[in-house]
């Protein structure tokens, strides 16, 4: 059995996403490390669903550094466009895209639906040399509010509402939004998987 990995890169370089990972493999005593700290610039996430370009960017990672690397890659999915904005979440509103924009088109592309059920969804991936990869996912569902509501988050936050609370994902306290989430799901059930593979 191969021995349980000293340190793992995370495919990012998110902070949140970095200290999110570094809580749950602490139990594991695997210290996370930012890939830009090797070096390595992003990959060229080609794929066309989220368990592609989550497997590109860990094994671009891997690759790179020769040690194991975690990734994950997520999206909004609404049901009245057909699963839209999906994989192209982040750049929905073309190429100059930011949070503000891909909002503002969401907004517009529903403007006639009554149908505002949505999901988050999220695949992450574990790749270390010489191993068979790992994969997890997670999906949160709700709903597609008509405006903008709450300071907190990013991206399509502020629109995602969370019907048992009564607000919007970008309401909720940080700890609150990671417990719940699709990418805390993902990321927790992979640490898992990880543990199991080295135990």
């Amino acid at each position: 059995m191969t021995s349980r990995p000293a340190k793992i890169v995370m495919a990012s370089g998110n902070a949140g996403k970095i200290r999110e990972l570094a809580r749950l493999l602490e139990v594991l005593d695997i210290e996370v490390v930012a890939q830009s700290e090797f070096g390595v610039d992003d990959a060229d996430e080609n794929g066309t669903t989220f368990r592609e370009n989550s497997l590109i960017k860990a094994q671009h990672a891997c690759d790179v550094t020769g040690l194991p690397a975690i990734a994950d890659d997520s999206g909004l999915s609404v049901d009245a466009l057909d699963g839209a904005p999906g994989v192209y979440s982040a750049r929905y509103s073309g190429a100059n895209a930011n949070d503000a924009r891909n909002n503002a088109k969401l907004l517009a592309e529903l403007e006639q639906h009554d149908n505002r059920r949505a999901a988050f969804h999220c695949i992450a991936t574990f790749v270390a040399p010489g191993e068979t990869a790992l994969v997890a996912s997670g999906e949160w569902r709700g709903e597609i509010l008509r405006e903008l509501r709450g300071e907190g988050g990013f991206g399509y936050d502020p629109l995602f509402y969370v019907k048992d609370r009564d607000c919007s994902s970008a309401e909720l306290e940080p700890e609150e939004k990671n417990a719940r989430s699709h990418r805390g799901q993902a990321l927790r059930k992979l640490v898992a998987l990880i543990e199991q593979r080295y135990s």
